[in-house]
């Protein structure tokens, strides 16, 4: 099943739920930035977080971005997502050693540290809005229920999960977050808690029935649950050689023509995905001619 979110909504109005399998993205992460386990868990974890908040934000050609910055080996730990849900992202270190809490649980709070969370959502009003919490436990999940609690004061479950296979490839991803809204009664966390308690893991569920909805139901069990949307999502990049070209106008004559003194051809990498944009001295002699006759 390739992936997609479902949004959905209890019968009763007081709870909305989101859930994404986000099995394929985290393993097109994986192969684009070459993630040892522990990295893959937690990129895979943050991306999975992000597509879901991007696509709850409904703004069209708005975005959302996801920072981890944590004093643990992996450094920092990016994730944006747009209206849609589709994700990009990286972190800084992803090929550091294996951590484990246990033999086959992959340590990610210790692997991520202490450090700060902190969420950009683009609503494309004049300025973006920021949020910044500390970390609570690095888990990724954790972190993100204590967001939406501490700053836009939203009682809120989150759970993600990756699952690394043993020639480390993503075995199952995804994820669900469930939010209370005003008016709930207070007895509904009770009950929302236990089911939680009572589902499991998410990856466990998800390689029962790799099917979101399911995952919510099971989370759910219950409540009366309303399916209000299916969105498709994968790992999406915005690169482009137009983009790439500005960032080359952007370093300016002296060192352009540095570059085509040296007659060597510039490879820009892509941070966020695997593609390569090479500019030739002819090409970078004709950016360099361009910003010239401006001047």
């Amino acid at each position: 099943m390739n992936d997609h979110i479902v949004r959905a909504i209890t019968g009763d109005g007081y709870l909305k739920a989101a859930a994404v399998l986000s099995t394929d993205m985290v393993e097109r992460a994986r192969d684009v930035h070459k993630t040892f386990p522990t990295a893959t868990a937690a990129l895979g974890r943050l991306l999975t977080a992000a597509s879901m908040m991007g696509n709850m934000q409904k703004i069209e050609d708005g975005s959302l971005t996801l920072q981890v910055r944590g004093d643990g080996p992996l450094g920092t730990l990016l994730a944006v997502s747009d209206a849609a849900g589709n994700v990009r992202g990286y972190v800084t270190n992803p090929q550091i050693s294996l951590l484990e809490k246990y033999r086959g649980k992959l340590d990610v709070g210790a692997a991520v540290g202490r450090g700060m969370l902190t969420v950009i959502r683009d609503l494309r009003l004049k300025e973006p809005y920021i949020g910044s919490v500390e970390l609570v436990s690095g888990e990724i999940a954790e972190d993100i229920a204590a967001y939406f609690v501490q700053s836009e004061q939203i009682p809120t479950a989150c759970a993600l999960g990756v699952l690394v296979d043993v020639d480390q490839r993503v075995k199952a991803a995804g994820g669900y977050l469930l939010q209370l809204l005003p008016g709930a009664p207070d007895t509904l966390i009770d009950r929302v808690e236990a089911g939680v308690r009572k589902a499991g893991a998410v990856t466990g569920i998800l390689q029962e029935d790799p099917d979101p909805a399911a995952l919510l139901r099971r989370v759910l069990d219950g409540f009366e649950l309303e399916i209000l949307e299916t969105t498709p999502v994968e790992y999406r990049c915005y690169c482009s050689r137009n983009r790439v070209r500005a960032t080359l106008v952007s370093l300016g004559a002296a060192e352009l023509r540095d570059i085509v003194d040296k007659g060597e051809t510039v490879h820009v990498g892509c941070q966020f995905c695997d593609a390569d944009y090479g500019f030739g001295p002819e090409e970078v002699a004709g950016i360099l001619a361009e910003i010239e006759n401006r001047a």
